[in-house]
């Protein structure tokens, strides 16, 4: 069993490995700086076509996207409504989470992140 385990450790590690009394292994990594760090990103919807680097930095999944549809939605509220149907999709099929936050903005975000919604304060009391 230890000469599978010895196998599978050489092939799969490269880095720097410790082993201890109890036969654990302990795996300090090189890697510095990957990328994990998330980025918020703003864009301007001014035509169909500005939907698409948006989703594919969506789908890389470490942008949150705050999207400015005012010149959209004054030029063409059709295609507005067509590229945040494709955004919706998009965003469902990643896990992601998609909600307007102004009359003028909406908010897109991978699948790491959830979009905080208020509730409707209770106008009976």
């Amino acid at each position: 069993m230890k000469d599978i385990f010895d196998k599978f450790r050489k092939m799969v590690t490269k880095d720097e490995e410790e082993e201890s009394e109890d036969g654990f292994l302990e795996i300090t990594s090189s890697i510095k700086d990957s990328k994990v760090k998330v980025e918020v990103k703003s864009y301007q919807l001014i035509e169909y076509k500005d939907v698409k680097p948006i989703l594919d930095d969506l789908r890389e999944g470490y942008t949150i996207a705050l999207i400015d549809i005012a010149p959209l939605k004054e030029k063409d509220i059709i295609e507005l409504k067509r590229a945040i149907g494709k955004m919706k999709k998009v965003c469902e099929a990643i896990g992601g989470d998609l909600a307007g936050f102004s009359a003028d903005y909406i908010v897109a975000t991978p699948s790491f992140a959830k979009i905080a919604r208020d509730k409707k304060p209770n106008q009976d009391l």
